[in-house]
Formats: structure tokens, C-alpha cells, sequence
């Protein structure tokens, strides 16, 4: 057994109570239902059946939420959770009884060996190839268990975001004996962290929590972690098109974008001139916190669109993660809320008459319904009201498209 599998079967991660079922269902991105078929499938319906891979289940998150979703939308499929922990599938099995999730089965393996288990429409990698020894193989195993025109959705540690970690971890490897176990190492780091001055990389960076609100497993795979490799996020874009996958959108897409963090005109003239590759960088290194990059990708080939939805009179706005009701009402007092971000707060920019445009927004009507609902100038601006708005919180990742 590797350290790193060693590791996950005394410190399954996240760590997660099964009895807090009852209570609430752990949602997150990648891989919400509405997600995937708006940066997969264009926002059209999902194939069904519908297979879809957790590959690197952890304690369940990922998979619990997708079962969960496919359930609740009467979608016919089955997710397949696949970990090397058996520890943390523990966690993940017992979850899922206490959902009553039939959609979901269970295996112990690796994902470098996805392609043994069939092909799927979608797979979830969440947190899992940035372990691994050698990630770009780790993705192009998973890139040929997708079916043509499937997708993919990606978490990977950013680089810049995670600012302090990697000196901690260097810290803690010098102070630690050479066959110290990881009792003891973690035991160590909770003395070290006491003992952190305040101009520390990681006592100041506050997007990195794990090691205070994560438990034990929190700490360990933060700072004591076997295998552990960071990307910025032209890097993650080279490991995403080398295993033959098209990007469809790193998300929030606002936080991918230099203009949301800048308040000067000619600063946003000037960024606005950049590739998107170039831009994608330099909003990374403005940002200063994206502790992780959150991406969905597409493989060639398949029927039909893919990729991310596209605005048109037809597709209907579906709010997500929000209350759309009570956004339009702080929106009509003349307020600008603030949205938020790991420890970064900005202005919620929305264009005029964005308070008409938000109340109208109800997961069943279309844009150009909506158009049509709002009041004054001509039919084309209320057109352009309703599509300027509707991108606007698409791009927060506060709404999402449906269509067909």
C-alpha cells in the first residue's frame, strides 16, 4: 500500500457524519446535474439512460449529489463511485443507504482503470489527479472511458490560490521524523499551526481552511499529503487538451475574467484585449485566491451540441443556487449586493433594469418570454436586456441554461 493510499484509509476525506443525511445534501461543483447539462450538453436533455463515473469517490460528495440529482429529476441511470479507499467508500456506502439511492454502485479500484468498467456520458474527477504520479495519464484513461461527445468535470489545486500551503508542507517534512507516523505528524502540524507568526504566507491566505475547520483529515490532506502537485491555470488547459479534451468553461466563469476584479476603464480596455488563455492567466494572478480551478470538458465527436449553452430566445434561465425572488427585491431598492468569493468580496454588476430581468427568472420561462415581459424601448432592446442580464449571472454561476 502507497502512503498516499495509506493515508485515505486512517484519514478518509472530506471527512463526513452519514447521519447529517437526514438533514441536508452536500452540493458543490463540479458535477450538479444542472451544471452538466448546461457545460456538457448544451443544455439539452441528458442521454438516457444516463451512466456517469466518480472516478476518486472520496467519501461520497460528488457522487451523493449527482444520485441524488438524477433521483430527484426522475433521470434513469447509474452513477458509479470508484475508490481506492475502502475506508472512504465506507463513508460513501453508508451515505448513500441513508439516502435510499438505488442509482448508485460501488467499486474499489483505480481510475486508471475506468475504461474496464464501460464507457459513461459523464465522469467526475473532483480533487483526485493532482495526487496522482502522473496526471496527464490519469486523464487520458478517464478521456477514453467517456463515450464520444461526453463530458468530463475537473477540480485541481490552483497554484497561486494555495499560497503558504506548500512552505507549511516543506516545514513540516524538515521537522518530521524520518519514520514518524502520521499520528504523530499531525500532531506536529497542530503545534506548528499554534506556533504560526501572523506574516505567514498561510495564516494570511484566506481561501486555505482545511487545516482549521477540516478535522484531522482536513489537516492531513492539506499539509501532510503523500502527493501533491498544484496547477495555474494555463497548466490545467495543456492537461486538458493533451488528453484530447475540449475545454467547455472553467467556473465561475467571472472569476476567469480580469474585468470583474478591476475598477478602472482603460485597465478593463486594455484586458479586454487579451486571448482568452492570456486572460484566464492574468485574472488567476490578480485574484490572488483561486485556491482551486473548476473546469468542465468535452470529448470530439457525439450528436448534437456540446459544450456550453448558448443564449437564445428558446433557452430558459434556471436560477441556481439562489433565490432569484429575493435578488430582484434587494435589486429594486437601488442596492448593489455584494457576491463573494474565498475571502474576496466585489460588487454584484449586473446592467440596468437587471430588478426586472431577475424577477422574471423562474426556471420556466424563456428569454424571449422574458423579453417580452419586461417593460419599455424597443423589442430588440428588451432582447438585449434579457440576454445582458442573464450572462451576467451565468457568469457568477448564479444561473444556468436549459433548452430543447
Amino acid at each position: 500500500m502507497s502512503d498516499v493510499e495509506a493515508q485515505y484509509e486512517n484519514y478518509p476525506y472530506p471527512a463526513r457524519d452519514p447521519a447529517e443525511e437526514r438533514r441536508r445534501l452536500v452540493e458543490g461543483s463540479p458535477s450538479a446535474l444542472a451544471e452538466i447539462r448546461h457545460y456538457v450538453f448544451a443544455g439539452r436533455p441528458l442521454p438516457a439512460p444516463f451512466r456517469a463515473l466518480i472516478a476518486g469517490g472520496g467519501t461520497g460528495d460528488a457522487a451523493i449529489q449527482l444520485a441524488q440529482h438524477m433521483a430527484d429529476a426522475g433521470l434513469e441511470g447509474e452513477v458509479l463511485y470508484l475508490d481506492l479507499s475502502r475506508a472512504s467508500r465506507t463513508v460513501a456506502e453508508k451515505r448513500a443507504e441513508a439516502r435510499g439511492l438505488a442509482n448508485l454502485r460501488f467499486e474499489t479500484g483505480s481510475l486508471l482503470d475506468a475504461a474496464s468498467h464501460g464507457t459513461f456520458d459523464y465522469i467526475d474527477c473532483c480533487g483526485v489527479l493532482h495526487h496522482l504520479e502522473d496526471p496527464a495519464a490519469g486523464l487520458s484513461a478517464l478521456a477514453q472511458a467517456l463515450v464520444p461527445g461526453g463530458g468530463i468535470g475537473l477540480m485541481l489545486y490552483g497554484r497561486i490560490g494555495r499560497r503558504g500551503v506548500y512552505d507549511a508542507q516543506a516545514v513540516l517534512r524538515a521537522l518530521s521524523g524520518a519514520d514518524e507516523p502520521l499520528a504523530g505528524r499531525v500532531a506536529l502540524a497542530r503545534a506548528y499551526l499554534a506556533n504560526l507568526p501572523a506574516t505567514n504566507w498561510l495564516a494570511l491566505n484566506p481561501a486555505v481552511g482545511d487545516h482549521r475547520t477540516g478535522g484531522d483529515a482536513g489537516l492531513v490532506d492539506l499539509l501532510l499529503h503523500g502527493r501533491d502537485r498544484a496547477y495555474g491555470v494555463e497548466e490545467m488547459w495543456d492537461l486538458i487538451e493533451g488528453a484530447g479534451l475540449t475545454l467547455s468553461r472553467f467556473i465561475p466563469a467571472a472569476r476567469y475574467d480580469p474585468a470583474f476584479y478591476l475598477d478602472d476603464p482603460e485597465l478593463v480596455r486594455r484586458a479586454g484585449r487579451l486571448g482568452a488563455r492570456e486572460a484566464h492567466a492574468t485574472a488567476e494572478q490578480i485574484a490572488g485566491n483561486l485556491k482551486v480551478h473548476v473546469a468542465y470538458a468535452v470529448k470530439p465527436g457525439g450528436k448534437g451540441p456540446r459544450g456550453p449553452a448558448r443564449l437564445a430566445p428558446d433557452a430558459v434561465p434556471v436560477p441556481h443556487r439562489l433565490d432569484m425572488a429575493a435578488l430582484a427585491r434587494v435589486l429594486g431598492t437601488g442596492r448593489t449586493p455584494p457576491v463573494g468569493f474565498d475571502g474576496l468580496t466585489r460588487p454584484l454588476r449586473l446592467p440596468p433594469g437587471a430588478d426586472e430581468v431577475v424577477r422574471l427568472i423562474d426556471g420556466r420561462q424563456t428569454l424571449g418570454e422574458i423579453a417580452k415581459g419586461l417593460q419599455g424601448g424597443s423589442r430588440a432592446d428588451r432582447t438585449r436586456q434579457a440576454a445582458a442580464v442573464t450572462d451576467a449571472l451565468i457568469a457568477l454561476g448564479l444561473c444556468l441554461l436549459r433548452s430543447g
